[in-house]
């Protein structure tokens, strides 16, 4: 048994104690913001394992342009914020060369074959049951061309992990989900999909399981410190208490962990946006991605999300909820009886790579340091089997399947 401290009691830091408890080790977890709501819990609630590609591609350089010209498109980019962005960028520019991509998508796809099965076993650790739904999703699109083109893609990928893909005319989508009622072309419908009906339940409930069984601490960490005989995690208060490990999982906020130990590491938020509404009075069958224009709705319990989009832009900078209220308006075209007004908005930071793929990772000189984040908007997704690596590589040492998500690339 080792005495292991975590940084951050999100949805990986918290996937990773609960595992870590279960091994029988001591675990304490430092969140300065106990009652807040990471990014984990205000995003679309779904267990999106088709989802192999990584943002940085040549058809996303492609479409850039035209997005970036809208300012409440499905992609922006704080101009402001440029000078402090530009390393990343130039990064995100280098990962979209299609020999990076092919081994981006090997890398996600490594981890989204396990995926539910740890989120499954996850939930037995933690006493959870019924928070997850086999929903599908379906994903509509406004032009023939592009249905086409998406699901001769969606069928390579849902060979490659299992599940089915059927394509969908607008009669037969709309005979899916009763609430389409604006033109598009088409759908596709994809059973790889699962639903979180709550994810905030979710992650207070794997909070919960680390003060019962180990330490939940309310301190903002400063600094991870390396002595000879313990790993020291200091808090802004000044306090410090040593530990065997430590696991640095603090979202976008890691990469100030990782360079007070002399690391590098590229990691921006991919800020997103959403409304969720209480109750609605529209609801939908399952998820719906409107593909096109970059978000979703996903039906909650008693709930209807509308979110997603991807905002460049410092953690600090001020929310921008006219992006919020676009997604609504764009919504309204294909399900009119969507609220104009009402609901509860939200901004969260997704501690995001350029290459798309997460860090999950010993330090490259001290294996009593592991690291776990950059997971994006997968980060929901991909929380469990990264508790479950994190287990492994703290236990075990490096293994080469965990090579691609090393840390090392950044040096």
């Amino acid at each position: 048994m080792a005495r292991i401290g975590i940084t951050g009691a999100g949805i990986i830091g918290c996937a990773a104690a609960v595992q870590l408890i279960e091994r029988g080790h001591d675990v304490t977890v430092f969140e300065k913001d106990i009652a807040g709501l990471p990014a984990s819990v205000g995003n679309a609630g779904i267990l999106a394992v088709p989802e192999i590609d990584p943002l940085a591609r040549p058809d996303m350089l492609f479409s850039a342009p035209k997005w970036l010209a809208d300012p409440l498109g499905p992609l922006t980019l704080r101009w402001q914020d440029l000078p402090a962005l530009a390393p990343w960028l130039l990064a995100f520019l280098m990962a979209a060369r299609p020999v990076q991509v092919k081994r981006s998508r090997e890398a996600l796809l490594g981890l989204m074959r396990d995926a539910l099965e740890a989120h499954e076993g996850l939930a037995a650790t933690a006493g959870i049951a019924g928070h997850m739904k086999k929903s599908g999703a379906l994903t509509i699109f406004d032009s023939e061309a592009a249905l086409n083109a998406a699901f001769a893609h969606e069928q390579k990928n849902a060979a490659l992990l299992g599940h089915e893909v059927e394509k969908l005319g607008s009669a037969a989508t709309r005979a899916r989900v009763a609430a389409l009622e604006g033109n598009f072309a088409g759908g596709i419908f994809s059973s790889g999909y699962q639903t979180f009906l709550d994810p905030l339940a979710l992650l207070r409930s794997l909070q919960d399981f680390v003060r019962q069984r180990g330490r939940l601490v309310d301190a903002e960490v400063a600094r991870v410190t390396q002595r000879a005989d313990s790993v020291h995690i200091v808090t802004t208060d000044g306090e410090s208490e040593p530990f065997d490990k430590v696991v640095i999982a603090s979202g976008v906020w890691s990469r100030h962990l990782v360079r007070s130990l002399g690391l590098n590491v590229l990691l921006e938020t991919e800020r997103g946006y959403n409304t969720t509404f209480t109750d609605p009075a529209v609801t939908l069958e399952l998820p719906v991605f409107f593909s096109e224009h970059g978000f979703v709705a996903t039906p909650l319990k008693n709930a209807l999300r509308v979110g997603g989009a991807v905002e460049l832009a410092k953690p600090e900078t001020p929310a921008n909820f006219a992006r919020a209220a676009a997604m609504r308006q764009k919504m309204r075209r294909y399900v009119p009886s969507l609220p104009e007004s009402g609901g509860s908005e939200w901004m969260g930071r997704r501690p995001s790579t350029p290459d798309s793929i997460p860090v999950i990772s010993l330090h490259p000189t001290d294996p009593r340091i592991a690291m776990a984040f950059g997971h994006g908007h997968l980060g929901l997704t991909l929380s469990a089997i990264t508790g479950r690596s994190i287990v492994s590589l703290l236990e075990a040492g490096e293994q080469e399947h965990l090579a691609p998500f090393s840390i090392r690339r950044f040096q």
